[in-house]
């Protein structure tokens, strides 16, 4: 029985031309060759997988080459490539920095760079993970990296770049490797298959590319766990199940629920995937990317940014023709938001089922909102439907107002409108209301400035004192002394006073306090009119611009203060070019 290579190891590349994904960095370092332009130091970064290790052997075993071909790569058949095959060659040396990382270490690297080599043009030291180096290590190899004899050459791998000081980098020429695209590694697991005579789906192989994350070991080693799951006949279903991957089935089954607005089935799926095992952020996660695939979908420039194969391409573009643009954005974002806080979450399952019902009322409350508009936006040349017909929101809620009601909410537009439309870009007509404040506020305000209309002329209206006004003024500034400071220090600085018949005149300090009472105006004048017995009452607050009494409270008047006290405040506002805060 034959011992098992595995696939990482039996299909390593050993030219530059078998290097999968890194064509760039191949053939630069080709070049390099061909013209004798090497440095004396590079340094291969980027994740792992990706072959950096790989490419520095590479090289290594090329520059030695005594016949290079003319593709410039290795000829394999003179001294220096079978010594190098048969991994005793004396011109390569490696050196795993993680287990020889002392300052001891490098020195005995540092002796060794001053015997030339005995066959070939030059020594190579290949140095992995060399961000592993400790620092005294990194400056005991400074100056034989700088200025090494002609046939020494350094190649430094890392996966951590950013670990290495800044005199090292300075000194060798960088390469950054790139993660391998996933079409790439699924074209070269196929080419492994077809070599072991192995059955394997295109769909399947894309899935274990996508698991690799960009690293083709990684890929590789998956495959080699896959095919002794499933034997020679490598499936998706097969894939998925022993990867614990999510089937590309439950997105689509999940999307056509949602824009069918099917909550139990949406409920029951979910629950499906549950119970298989997934977890929550996984499902996130992908259903993030299927939304997003049927978005990139809308365009046939974009859908070649899927990665997928063919068949499941296919599928997205026919899905994606029942899919609104509007709705698969708002789709991504509440999904988003999901993704953001499933982690707080302290029920996890209903934080993601509530996130999946918000999506399917996406579609289903266009209808309501159209049938809300249709009721409350109407021609101001109309009419009001009377209630007898056509019942609306407004006349459910509150009483038939008189002709005088109507004409003073007619009136006043400006206070009145509240609805916003916005056109459908499906039906060009208004689809949504945007309500600037509640309904039932409105209706309140609505409400009371009609009895107080049409209530004018029935309720009395008796004459009243100042004696009177000021003990009823004392019972109001009582009402506003724990809910509304603001109003109290107003109420409480200045007595009102009586301008008229009917009209009481509130001094104030500043404009907080105006704008205070007046949004407290209709309470204000309801206080006042029962306990004076007087709905003809109007109020008409005053701002008191007395210098004598007039209170600091804005920035700029607190500024004006101290500018009366101390003239120098303003010089050294200058100076330092200050600004108020509001």
């Amino acid at each position: 029985m034959d011992n098992f290579i595995v696939s990482a190891r039996k299909y390593r590349p050993a030219t530059f031309d078998m290097v999968v994904g890194q064509n760039s960095i191949t053939n630069t370092l080709k070049n390099a060759i061909k013209n004798n332009h090497l440095a004396q130091a590079f340094l291969f970064c980027g994740p792992r997988g990706v072959g950096k290790t790989t490419c520095a052997r590479i090289m290594a075993k090329t520059i030695n080459c005594e016949n290079i071909t003319e593709n410039i790569e290795a000829c394999d058949k003179c001294k220096s490539c079978e010594s190098f095959n048969n991994s005793n060659s004396f011109n390569v040396h490696e050196l795993d920095a993680a287990s020889n990382n002392s300052v001891d270490d490098i020195r005995n690297l540092v002796d060794q760079v001053r015997i030339p080599p005995h066959i070939g043009k030059y020594k190579v030291y290949v140095i992995d993970e060399v961000h592993m180096l400790s620092q005294s290590a990194f400056n005991a190899f400074l100056k034989t990296l700088e200025e090494p004899p002609a046939y020494a050459k350094f190649i430094l791998a890392t996966t951590e770049k950013h670990k290495i000081i800044p005199t090292i980098l300075s000194r060798c020429q960088i390469f950054d490797f790139n993660r391998i695209t996933i079409d790439d590694i699924a074209k070269q697991l196929q080419y492994v298959a077809e070599n072991e005579k192995i059955e394997a789906d295109y769909d399947a192989l894309q899935i274990i590319a996508r698991k690799a994350d960009g690293a083709m070991r990684d890929a590789l080693s998956i495959f080699d766990q896959i095919v002794s799951f499933a034997g020679s006949k490598v499936t998706y279903k097969s894939v998925a199940e022993n990867l614990n991957v999510l089937d590309y089935d439950y997105f689509f089954t999940m999307t056509d629920h949602l824009l069918a607005g099917n909550t139990t089935e949406i409920l029951l799926l979910f629950n499906e995937i549950v119970e298989k095992g997934f977890d929550g952020a996984h499902f996130i996660s992908g259903f993030s990317d299927h939304l997003r695939n049927l978005l990139v979908c809308k365009d046939q420039r974009t859908v070649k940014l899927i990665e997928t194969g063919e068949s499941v391409r296919q599928r997205y573009l026919e899905q994606s023709n029942n899919c609104q643009p509007e709705f698969l954005l708002k789709a991504l974002d509440i999904n988003n938001r999901c993704d953001i806080s499933y982690r707080n979450s302290n029920n996890k399952r209903l934080h993601i089922e509530l996130a999946l019902l918000q999506i399917a009322a996406l579609l289903q409350n266009e209808p309501v909102e159209q049938k809300i508009t249709e009721k409350i936006v109407q021609p101001k040349s109309l009419p009001p439907i009377p209630p007898a017909e056509k019942p609306s929101a407004k006349t459910e809620t509150e009483p038939k107002q008189t002709e005088a009601a109507q004409a003073s909410s007619t009136s006043k537009p400006e206070e009145t409108k509240s609805i916003t439309e916005t056109p459908s870009p499906k039906q060009g007509k208004p689809f949504s209301i945007k309500i600037n404040k509640p309904l039932q506020a409105e209706d309140e305000k609505k409400k009371s400035e009609a009895e107080e209309v049409a209530g004018s002329e029935e309720k009395p209206n008796d004459s009243f004192s100042e004696d009177l006004l000021l003990e009823a003024w004392k019972k109001l500034k009582e009402k506003y002394k724990e809910t509304s400071v603001t109003t109290y220090t107003a109420f409480n600085t200045y007595k009102p006073a009586i301008k008229g018949e009917h009209t009481i005149m509130i001094t104030v300090d500043n404009v907080i306090q105006k704008e205070a009472i007046n949004e407290q105006k209709q309470e204000i004048l309801s206080f006042l009119r029962q306990k004076l017995n007087n709905y003809a009452i109007n109020i008409e607050i005053v701002l008191n611009e007395s210098p004598k009494t007039h209170k600091a409270y804005l920035p700029a008047e607190k500024y004006q203060k101290m500018k009366e006290k101390n003239p120098d405040i303003e010089r050294l506002k200058n100076d330092l070019d200050l600004d108020f805060i509001y």
